[in-house]
């Protein structure tokens, strides 16, 4: 594998990262609400969703889809209907109070892992480019070790892009304007978030 090919994964992966998506709508809105740690909780699970699907594309992700099409499509569907969940919850507990972040709670920190895990797991975008796209610009001779690194760096592309994110909303002036509006903002979130569930249960829809 040459160095051009691994800045050209690590250039694709941070577009990835950065473009609009229900896991920056979620960061956001966590780090919003909830405060940095909690923020960055999620990011450590949005980040290993990453790496799950970097290592199941090195594994033959693509082929399988090939031999069983209708998987993708169920996958597909199974994370619409779980990004259309988030995006409701977001909308109905729009109206109840920021919580006290002065409390530190391991489980609740726990719970925000397996949230941003389950998230990215069901983010259609990141199956869609781990299945397509970085299968196709991963070498074939790449060897395990250049296979290692590769899930090292997109891991900590994620997790340092959402952990900024989190870290900067989660500052007091973001955090005092969000809870001045929090009723709107979550309501306008979650419409956001099931709108993409909708969009990708419907692909031929729009």
């Amino acid at each position: 594998m040459t160095l051009t090919a691994l800045l050209t994964l690590m250039g694709l992966q941070l577009l990835i990262a950065v473009s609009p998506g229900p896991a920056g709508v979620l960061t956001i809105k966590t780090a919003a609400s909830d405060g940095g740690r909690a923020g960055v909780a999620l990011s450590v699970g949005l980040a290993l969703a990453i790496v799950i699907w970097a290592t199941a594309a090195l594994a033959g992700l693509s082929l399988l889809f090939e031999v069983a099409p209708f998987l993708q499509t169920s996958l597909r569907l199974i994370g619409a209907v779980f990004l259309i969940w988030i995006g409701y919850s977001l909308w109905r507990h729009a109206p109840e109070p920021m919580p006290d972040v002065s409390v530190a709670d391991a489980r609740s920190l726990a719970s925000l892992i397996k949230l941003g895990l389950w998230t990215n797991l069901a983010n259609p975008k990141a199956l869609a480019y781990f299945a397509a796209v970085f299968t196709g610009i991963m070498p074939a001779d790449a060897s395990l070790a250049w296979a290692v690194l590769i899930i090292v760096i997109i891991f900590c592309i994620e997790l340092l892009w959402y952990c900024t994110l989190a870290l900067v909303f989660s500052r007091p002036a973001p955090r005092r304007a969000y809870a001045r509006a929090k009723r709107w903002l979550d309501r306008v979130f979650g419409g956001l978030v099931m709108a993409l569930g909708a969009r990708i249960a419907y692909p031929g829809g729009s």
